[in-house]
This record gives C-alpha cells, structure tokens and sequence, in this order.
C-alpha cells in the first residue's frame, strides 16, 4: 500500500506566509523558507507554495521565491498561482519546483493540462479545485474563491484526470480554516471515481481529521496550513498518530 502523505501548505502574499478562514481574513504565519526548512525537518513528505493573489492581480508567480525554496529544502515542493502558459511552467521547473498547481487557468483554459502533461510529464500537473457547495450542488470557483462558475466539481476533475493531471488537489472553501474536519464525502467520490491520487484540503484541525479523511474519504494525502504554522500540531507526533492508527505513513 503506498504511504499517505502529510503535506503542509504556504499561502504566500507579498512574500510572507499568511493564512485566512474560507479564503478571507487573512494574518501572517511566518517566513515561508524558514517554515519549508522547518516541516522538511520534521518529516513533511510534500510542501505546496500558492501565491494565493496572483491570478486574481493578474501577475507571475514568484520565481525568486522558487530559487530560494529549492538552495534550502530538501523534499519535493508544488507551487500556484498566476500559471497560464507552458513557458511560466518551464521557469518554474527551472527554477526548482517539482510541480506546479494549476486552477484558474485550467478552468478557462483545459487544454493547458494536456499541454503540460504532454511536454513535462503528467507527474508535474496538480490540477487544484476551489469549490463550494450551492443549491446547484458542487461548484468551482476562479481566482482564489471569489468568482463562481457552472463547472460541476465531479465532472471538472473527471475531465481533468482524462486530459493527463497527475494529481486533484480539492479545497473545499466550506471547510477551509474552520477547523471542524476535511470534506471527506465528496473527497471519497472524487478519490473512488479518478484514477490518480487526490489530495484533501480544507478542515484540518485536530489528528483525527487527518485519520478520517484517508480512511473515510479515500483521500491519497492531507493538506493543511494553520495546524501546522501556529504548532497545533507538530508532525512527528502526527505521523506517529497515524501510524498507531494502521495508517501507512513514512515516518
């Protein structure tokens, strides 16, 4: 059985690691290399980097940003924000990312996914999902939450696992920061329907969050931000938890 991964995630604006509840209010969490260094230390499997603004200003991710995080860390890192064309993906992956998380962009414009997958592997695609549930049912939203569309959230990661995604990174904005536990319906849905891994995002707040969305939703690795940035909870004692649960991790 493959391990479940514990990845945290940096939201970035203005250089500085900030973090909200669904998707607003936003307070500063730290230096975003310096908590990078911190959670590879830690045992992090992954880290994912958003620059949370960029889509919705209209600018290029943070390439400087990337360089440093890539001389400092020593685990596989994603990053977002602000990619619209294969040449922002190539700086990227020159300049040390991983992967690269698209959202936005793959919406308006799907066949961006298989342009990427096709010229640097489909490994390097995560396709992220912003979605609510409406009296529509499930809907994805555009520009770090605050457009709604008419794109259905099980339909659009179907189609984004057939264009060649590597992986679904879902957030649901519902959960986001509330701390009462990951969306893990839909996330088991969505993990039983694709056939690559899917990521949960939104709703982590205590150990046991983290246990029910990889045993009741499926879910092929947990993201989560604030429990991690402000020390509610460490990841070595995590991971342990987990194990002691009969959850396959790497510790």
């Amino acid at each position: 059985m493959l391990a479940k991964r514990i990845i945290p995630c940096l939201d970035i604006k203005d250089g500085t690691t900030v973090k909200g509840t669904n998707f607003v209010g936003l307070r500063e969490a730290g230096d975003p290399i310096e908590l990078g260094k911190l959670y590879s230390e830690q045992g992090a499997d992954e880290l994912v980097y958003l620059d949370i603004t960029a889509s919705h200003e209209g600018r290029k991710t943070f390439t400087q940003l990337v360089t440093r995080i890539a001389r400092e860390i020593n685990i596989p890192f994603t990053v977002g924000g602000g990619i619209n064309e294969l040449k922002d993906v190539d700086r990227l992956l020159n300049a040390g990312a991983d992967k690269i998380s698209i959202n936005s962009a793959a919406i308006r414009n799907p066949e961006l996914i298989d342009d990427i997958a096709k010229h640097f592997g489909s490994q390097v695609c995560v396709v992220a999902i912003d979605a609510k549930q409406t009296d529509e049912g499930w809907r994805c939203f555009l520009n770090g939450g605050r457009l709604q569309t008419e794109f259905d959230l099980f339909k659009w990661a179907r189609e984004a696992n057939d264009r060649g995604a590597g992986e679904i990174l879902f957030t649901s904005m519902d959960h986001d920061g509330v701390k009462q536990g990951y969306a893990d319906d839909a996330l088991r849905k969505l993990s039983d329907e694709l056939s690559i891994p899917v990521i949960a995002s939104g709703g982590a707040g205590k150990k046991e969050h983290f246990r029910d969305t990889f045993i009741n939703g499926h879910s092929d690795a947990a993201l989560a931000a604030s429990v991690f940035h402000f020390g509610e909870i460490p990841i070595p004692e995590l991971k342990q938890y987990l194990r002691n649960e009969g959850i396959e991790v790497r510790l």
